[in-house]
Order: C-alpha cells, then sequence, then structure tokens
C-alpha cells in the first residue's frame, strides 16, 4: 500500500503496535487537546468528536502527511466511561462491566490536505462475572489508568473475563484496524 507518511498523534502502544503488526509506516506526534466534549451528544459522535478534536491540532502545520487520531470509550446502559481518575476509580469501573455486556466505540479522524475522514466502529464485550479479588489485583498489577473502562483485553482481565465479543477485536484495542485499511487504501 502506497500512502503518504502517517502521523500517529496517540501515546498508546497498543495503537502503535496494531500498526506496526499492518505494516504501516508512522511517526508519533502527540499534541495537547482537552478531550472534554458537549453533554448532548450520543457515544458515537463523542468518540468522533473527541478523535476530530485531536486532528484539527494539527490542520495548519502539516503538508502532505496524513494524521491518524483516535478516541476509544466504553459504554454501559448508557453512560460513557473514560479513562478512570484513579485505582479505587478503576476497580469502581470494573465492578460496572462485571457480569455485563457493555460496548466499546472507537472513532477515528484521518486528516489529510485539510480534508477530516471520520469513522467509527462499535463492538459488544460479554464479561462473565469477576470476584472482588481478580478485579483488585488486576489493577494494582496491571494500573490500568490510561485504558477506556479500566481494561485492556489483550491483558488479563481480557483474557479471564471476557466471554465473547461481537465486533472487531482490534477495535476493543484501540483501533479498527479493517476500517481503517480500507480506508487509507482509499487515499
Amino acid at each position: 500500500m502506497n500512502i503518504p507518511q502517517i502521523i500517529l498523534a496517540s501515546k498508546s502502544p497498543r495503537r502503535q503496535e496494531l500498526l506496526r503488526l499492518m505494516d504501516v509506516d508512522f511517526r508519533v506526534v502527540l499534541k495537547n487537546v482537552d478531550e472534554s466534549y458537549p453533554s448532548n451528544l450520543t457515544p458515537q459522535e463523542v468518540a468522533l468528536y473527541i478523535a476530530t478534536k485531536k486532528a484539527e491540532a494539527f490542520d495548519e502545520t502539516i503538508g502532505d502527511e496524513v494524521v491518524l487520531t483516535a478516541d476509544t470509550i466504553v459504554v454501559i446502559d448508557g453512560q460513557i466511561l473514560g479513562k478512570p481518575e484513579t485505582p479505587a476509580h478503576a476497580v469502581e469501573m470494573l465492578k460496572t462491566l462485571s457480569g455485563k455486556v457493555h460496548q466499546v466505540i472507537t472513532g477515528v479522524c484521518l486528516l489529510h490536505n485539510h480534508k477530516y475522514n471520520k469513522f467509527f466502529d462499535v463492538s459488544e464485550v460479554f464479561f462473565r462475572k469477576l470476584t472482588d479479588e481478580e478485579i483488585e489485583s488486576y489493577v494494582k498489577e496491571y494500573n490500568p489508568l490510561d485504558k477506556a473502562g479500566s481494561y485492556g483485553i489483550q491483558e488479563r482481565i481480557g483474557l479471564i473475563g471476557i466471554e465473547r465479543i461481537n465486533g472487531s477485536y482490534t477495535n476493543v484495542v484501540g483501533l479498527p484496524t479493517e476500517k481503517l485499511y480500507q480506508q487509507l487504501k482509499k487515499l
């Protein structure tokens, strides 16, 4: 695939690894962006809104490169769970997810030549009932403060707690690679 240089505007090691596995050449450039959003947006709109805000920070400073931004949120019973603020908050989030089904939504924005190509993906995740000990041990060992919903599907909690998913696995990791590949091919 012959595409312009990709700038990944994410410090997520998971997104970086997924791009490497896709054989996409990229470099990481970070900018501080306020990730707040209007309260009247749907969860899908929230993910796209934040991904777009991240891309807008680059609009005036890039040349022919493609800026790739993404934002992943977890939604349960209409409530958005972002990244936890403390380990206790992470434990609380995981107890909320335990034994239930939730959605993982990743909004993606590709900025190229001042044009914004935006898309999102939704996956359903089915958690089995987790014990308090499993949750507390995971939070202590993995410190998931950088993860929406307080967990990584590729980590122990995902390996022992997720019964199944409907949708893209890589979307739950943080980047819907199948959809991303199709959009990059269009460039």
